[in-house]
């Protein structure tokens, strides 16, 4: 695969933001998010969300930031440092997610922005965990992925926000199409957890035309923090320059990677990891 370059030593590297909340296990969340930006040659600017008490066996609770904060956050390294995309993972709530709705139109992030976004709207961990009060659904909906560039939600979550139980490829494009008139720019519905098959396809859809990507099915149990992982390195990719499906084929390559690379961790789910990249020239 076409890696995304890294910045010379003591050269300032393209800049992303990720607005999420954290994994104590260091598996997912803005843990994977800054692994996987770093191996991208991306400096990852970060404003904290939610702050998760976990491990490899799940999540055992979290503890929400307040609003403002996290906003200001965003608002702090806009106006300073600059970025080339952001996205966002776990956000707790439907106030969390409203000021960052509202920080983001500030500071000029999202569709029809210049700074692209990508929307992970994390609801619960791999393991079932509850990572979203129930109330913020609709917040999710009508607040958050009418301002994603890029909405990357996992078939739990597709079924949670649109109400369709992706099966084959007709109920992953209709929930795809729902996706994008609930208002994202380009909408992904990821097979990674259809077990039909070897391969692994991803749809990504803009409102007329409908991508397809297929990679092998990495047979691992160590896939923690694969959305977060994906999200991440469209991101990434997006803040090099790259159009939408390029950002999200380079993506689809990166995260098979990742898996891959994956590795034992505690008892549980291990991490897939980026850190194959260090094997690899730049």
């Amino acid at each position: 695969m076409d890696l995304l370059p890294l910045a010379p030593s003591g050269t300032t590297p393209v800049r992303a933001l990720t607005i999420a909340g954290t994994d104590s296990g260091g598996g997912a969340g803005i843990q994977a998010d800054s692994r996987t930006m770093a191996m991208c040659g991306v400096h990852a600017c970060v404003a904290v969300a939610a702050v998760t008490v976990q491990n490899s066996l799940g999540v055992s609770g979290f503890h929400e930031i307040p609003p403002q904060i996290v906003a200001d956050q965003v608002r702090s390294v806009v106006s300073d440092i600059g970025v080339g995309a952001a996205k966002t993972g776990m956000l707790a709530s439907s106030a969390i997610i409203n000021a960052v709705a509202e920080v983001c139109d500030e500071v000029g992030i999202g569709k029809g922005h210049a700074i692209p976004l990508v929307v992970d709207p994390v609801c619960a961990s791999m393991h079932g965990d509850p990572l979203l009060h129930p109330e913020a659904l609709d917040a999710v909906r009508n607040t958050l992925i009418p301002r994603a560039t890029v909405v990357t939600p996992n078939l739990d979550e597709v079924r949670l926000i649109t109400g369709i139980d992706v099966v084959d490829d007709a109920t992953a494009r209709r929930a795809a199409e729902t996706l994008h008139q609930l208002g994202a720019q380009w909408a992904v519905v990821k097979g990674g957890h259809l077990r039909s098959s070897t391969e692994s396809t991803d749809l990504l859809f803009d409102g007329n035309e409908f991508h397809e990507f297929t990679a092998p099915r990495i047979d691992t149990g160590n896939d923690h923090g694969g959305g977060d992982t994906l999200a991440a390195a469209i991101a990434s990719a997006l803040a090099h320059g790259y159009s939408v499906p390029d950002a999200f084929g380079f993506a689809k390559e990166w995260v098979t990677r990742c898996l891959a690379a994956a590795y034992d961790l505690g008892g549980g789910h291990g991490p897939v990891s980026p850190l194959w990249r260090l094997e690899e020239p730049n």
